[in-house]
């Protein structure tokens, strides 16, 4: 088992407090004037491994704007070319934010999950995508063509039973067949989607909030956050499987 070492990246009010095993991701008196973010990221990961890492917020759900969280991803707007977005991750995002990419899951809310635009399916439904939005807000051709939408964009999904501000073990176990997903040991998710790497690891806390329905709704933005909001991690822990 090893606790890698990661590189700090600050913008905006975003700030790194370390105090003994403790790293807190903070922002102070976040606007909306600016992007802030206080994160940790590093590493080139691949399946199978299992990442471990106990964590507490100093709000919970709702009150806690922006986005945050934990695990693996490839940056989309990183490296010299946009790249479709892949995750494996510990995901929070708070309202006006609406990720609404599950069936009956609700957009905002601290969750397991799994996301995987470069798959095979959606490139291959792609140039659907346009009447596809005008279907999609149609209730019940929603709930029955939208699970393929679904599939094709390797989403899988479930809210987290925990309070976010108590200390918790947040364990996810990626494998070539899926990924599975613990919280104090108790099993709360399996995505049958797994990322084929590699992926980066990134834990963040940031103030801005997104907007991407399969209505074709689309929206960015940043948030305030007054006073101190902060994201506490003891050592993260990958090791391989």
């Amino acid at each position: 088992m090893s606790a890698p070492d990661f590189d700090d990246f600050c913008a905006g009010v975003g700030q790194i407090e370390r105090e003994g095993d403790i790293t807190r991701l903070a922002l102070i008196d976040a606007g909306t004037d600016r992007y802030s973010d206080a994160q940790l990221n590093g590493g080139s990961w691949r399946p199978p491994l299992r990442m471990t890492v106990r964590a507490c917020f100093s709000h919970p759900a709702g009150e806690l704007k922006g986005t945050a969280g934990f695990g693996f991803w490839n940056n989309p707007l990183g490296g010299a070319l946009p790249r479709l977005p892949r995750a494996v991750w510990f995901f929070y995002s708070a309202p006006p934010s609406n990720m609404a990419l599950a069936l009956d899951m609700p957009g905002p809310g601290w969750k397991a999950a799994t996301f995987d635009a470069a798959r095979p399916l959606f490139y291959a439904l792609l140039p659907l995508a346009l009447p596809g939005f005008v279907l999609m807000r149609i209730p019940a051709l929603y709930r029955r063509l939208w699970p393929l939408g679904q599939r094709a964009l390797g989403v899988s999904e479930a809210l987290l039973p925990v309070e976010m501000t108590g200390w918790h073990t947040y364990m996810l176990e990626w494998r070539a067949a899926g990924v599975d997903f613990y919280v104090d040991d108790a099993h709360v998710h399996r995505s049958p989607y797994a990322p084929k790497g590699p992926l980066g690891f990134v834990a963040w806390l940031d103030n801005q909030c997104a907007v991407v329905t399969p209505q074709g709704v689309f929206g960015y933005g940043r948030v305030a956050m007054p006073g101190a909001r902060w994201l506490a991690l003891e050592p993260v822990q990958i090791e391989a499987l």
